[in-house]
């Protein structure tokens, strides 16, 4: 009885050579690692870093009391008191509609889901000095409703409401976005499970949608009062610049600048800086959170 022997294919040129990793496919030399870092800190110093630094520096150049003094001036006050109520309204607002925007894109087929995304990108295409002159055409004194808000005695545009409108329109997207690929990475499966042992929707969302988007939540929350606080475009076009009734800080900090009282508009600008500040904080912490997240959601799949 005779034994054969299978023997192996040869080995051709280059076969000895191991099959290159993914990590040895994007490796690059020493230098080439060094020279790409040395540029990403440069434009950071030079965009960021150094325009950051010289706001403070500004600020206080003339001393503390003269920086007190600008942040304690009543219009400033006024400003920074109408800044921080609008991102008190809008944000809320924003947080409801992002919410069921993406519980419903991301759980439910239903006809028109394409044009409801499309739609809530539109305030990142759109100009917000075209927002605010929108508004102007709807609310102003010679737009659509200006006649019926008159003979009514309300006030839309050059008024709170205006400018909570234009905040809205401008920040509504950022909880949507941050929450609807997360949900769709996570699928239904919880819910169904939930459903089959008997959980209405309310129950669904509190104690199984809900907790599992969080830090997501928090996360297009924090981007969203971020972008609140900081908008100058559309909010310049509604509230008709008003001093001391409908000026936010931003448009303070330009009028102030415009008046050459350069260390005042520096102080309230310290202000907002500062605000970025924090929120960058809370965003890298969050961060973390989000994208652990993903990944698990990524895993699960």
């Amino acid at each position: 009885m005779s034994h054969t022997t299978l023997a192996a294919p040869a080995a051709g040129p280059g076969a000895h050579h191991a099959p290159r990793t993914a990590l040895a496919a994007t490796a690059e030399p020493p230098w080439v690692r060094r020279l790409l870092i040395a540029v990403a800190l440069a434009f950071l110093s030079f965009f960021l870093f150094i325009p950051l630094v010289a706001v403070f520096a500004e600020a206080f150049k003339k001393g503390a009391d003269v920086y007190l003094a600008a942040i304690v001036e009543p219009d400033a006050v006024s400003a920074i008191k109408l800044t921080l109520i609008a991102a008190a309204v809008s944000v809320p607002l924003n947080l409801v509609f992002g919410v069921a925007a993406a519980w419903s894109i991301a759980k439910f087929d239903f006809r028109g889901k394409n044009l409801l995304l499309t739609l809530i990108d539109l305030p990142f295409s759109v100009s917000p000095v075209i927002v605010g002159l929108i508004y102007m055409l709807v609310f102003g004194l010679q737009g659509w409703f200006g006649e019926w808000l008159r003979d009514h005695d309300l006030k839309i545009v050059f008024a709170l409401p205006g400018i909570v409108l234009a905040t809205v329109f401008v920040t509504f997207p950022f909880v949507a976005r941050e929450l609807i690929p997360l949900m769709q990475a996570q699928g239904q499966e919880q819910e169904e499970a939930a459903r089959v042992l008997g959980a209405n929707g309310w129950q669904i969302f509190w104690r199984v949608t809900l907790p599992n988007v969080k830090w997501a939540l928090l996360y297009g929350v924090i981007l969203c009062n971020a972008r609140a606080m900081g908008e100058f475009g559309a909010v310049s076009v509604v509230s008709g610049h008003i001093r001391g009734q409908t000026n936010t800080m931003p448009l303070h900090i330009e009028i102030l600048y415009n008046e050459y009282q350069f260390a005042a508009a520096f102080a309230v600008a310290s202000l907002l800086a500062g605000l970025a500040l924090v929120t960058l904080v809370l965003k890298l912490l969050v961060e973390r959170k989000v994208r652990a997240e993903k990944q698990l959601a990524g895993a699960e799949a």
